[in-house]
């Protein structure tokens, strides 16, 4: 699996565990994420699948590097995705 496919499997599994905020993101405390099973049988480095996601700015935390138990409470913010492009020619129509 490539970093696109796992940080889009990562986008899912937000969704599904995390909470919808009012602006659209996402949020989800690390040990959620890293406790889930799924998310255990999916991911085999959550974290640097994590890490991969936050250079491509699809989401944030505080800090570089998360760790089981000391980091369970770090909340995961994914950002609201981008609505999809309104096509001007069938606008126009």
């Amino acid at each position: 699996m490539n970093v696109d496919e796992e940080v889009g499997r990562l986008k899912e599994e937000i969704r599904r565990l995390g909470q919808p905020q009012l602006d659209g993101s996402v949020k989800v405390k690390f040990g959620i994420l890293f406790n889930d099973d799924r998310c255990t049988n999916i991911f085999e480095a959550l974290v640097g699948t994590l890490r991969a996601a936050k250079r491509r700015k699809i989401l944030k935390y505080d800090g570089e590097l998360l760790l089981q138990g000391v980091h369970d409470n770090v909340e995961i913010i994914m950002f609201p995705s981008p609505p999809p492009p309104v096509d001007s020619s069938v606008a126009a129509s």
